[in-house]
């Protein structure tokens, strides 16, 4: 029994249909753009870029770094988890979401089981 050649088909952007194609280019689309754009966009405003040199200095800001004394805070090795060392604040906020979390899955539970059974019917 013979077997029948393989067809294979592309797309012509002029026609709107499909056409019969070699192999080579019915595997190699016509319509693929490369990956890297090798022109630049276009401006969207015209506004020029500004060096680092043209910026004002770090004395105009006017406030502190804390991130070394936050890092001091963090890393102390007091046995507590990062997400409680800044103390009372922190842990309101934990208590708070624990209760809601808690509270959430007991409404949760009690909405299945309400949900599971049968109405009366009068």
């Amino acid at each position: 029994m013979p077997v029948a050649p393989t067809m294979y088909y592309k797309f012509n952007g002029f026609t709107q249909r499909l056409v019969g194609a070699a192999a080579s280019a019915a595997y190699n689309p016509q319509g693929l753009k490369p990956i890297v754009s090798t022109e630049s966009p276009a401006l969207i405003f015209g506004t020029t870029t500004k060096l680092a040199s043209d910026l004002p200095a770090t004395d105009s800001f006017l406030g502190k770094n804390k991130v070394p004394d936050l890092q001091k805070l963090f890393q102390q090795a007091d046995g507590l988890p990062v997400h409680l060392k800044r103390g009372v604040p922190d842990k309101l906020l934990y208590r708070t979401t624990m209760a809601l979390t808690i509270g959430g899955t007991i409404y949760c539970l009690v909405a299945l089981y309400m949900a599971s059974q049968p109405r009366n019917q009068k």
